[in-house]
């Protein structure tokens, strides 16, 4: 499963009264690894930014006044998250200013038309999923940080890309963690099929004597075979002896 993690700073809080985005965030996650894949992008609103608003992200108009405006980034990004699934916490509110941009964007060029998003992409909002499952109590990004107990000790303001990176791994530990292991993301095209899997493999290449073999003393010898005898005594057999090679064998007796 492709997830696309994402998150968006704007100049305020609602786009029916003209606000505008000025930054988007997104990491790629394919089952439930990530990829290094990213999306990030100030954007000039063509308008100014709410003092409250540059309170929450330190985003100025002066940071993006000679940034791209939506319209000229739209096609990347929309062909960045087209098809995913899009993890976001308070979705609607990001959702919604994103269609607000399709929108507009639609409205002047006619086509190719972008969006809306949920008719092109499935949603997940992490902060239903976090009430859910912890009803009753806070579960702002800060807070699922504290109860998971993830660094976020470097996010003193909010920023569209860390936050979306935090909240990829608030999501990992909300949801069971990452359960598909990278050995090496560098792996050449003999892995390439595990890869596709979510999972690459690295193979070492090891001359002999390199790899140590520590053979057990004749105390870890008695603990193992009287493990085997107990296994024999309850079951009536053992097939740890049918392996002559392996201490408890027939050839260690």
């Amino acid at each position: 499963m492709r997830q696309i993690i994402l998150d968006t700073e704007t100049t305020g809080i609602d786009p029916r009264e003209g606000h505008r985005l000025i930054e988007i965030g997104a990491v790629e996650m394919v089952n439930r690894r990530l990829t290094g894949n990213r999306y990030h992008q100030y954007i000039n609103p063509e308008r100014d930014i709410e003092a409250e608003a540059v309170g929450v992200h330190g985003i100025t108009n002066e940071r993006v006044a000679e940034e791209p405006v939506f319209a000229e980034i739209a096609d990347a990004f929309w062909a960045f998250i087209e098809g995913g699934e899009l993890v976001i916490h308070n979705a609607p509110f990001d959702v919604g200013f994103i269609d607000h941009e399709l929108g507009m964007l639609n409205a002047r060029r006619g086509e190719p038309r972008l969006g809306p998003v949920a008719d092109h992409c499935r949603i997940l909002d992490t902060l239903t999923l976090a009430r859910d499952k912890h009803p009753g109590q806070r579960n702002s990004l800060d807070a699922l940080c504290k109860r998971y107990e993830i660094d976020n000790g470097h996010r003193v303001l909010h920023g569209a890309l860390l936050d979306a990176e935090i909240l990829a791994d608030v999501y990992l530990a909300m949801t069971g963690g990452q359960t598909m292991l990278s050995l090496d993301a560098s792996a050449t095209s003999e892995g390439r099929a595990g890869e596709q899997q979510g999972m690459a493999i690295r193979r070492l290449s090891l001359s002999p004597g390199q790899l140590r073999v520590v053979p057990p003393d004749e105390a870890e010898l008695a603990a193992h075979r009287a493990k085997l005898d107990r296994i024999r005594d309850a079951t009536g057999e053992c097939r740890w002896d049918a392996h002559p090679g392996l201490p408890g064998g027939e050839a260690s007796r």
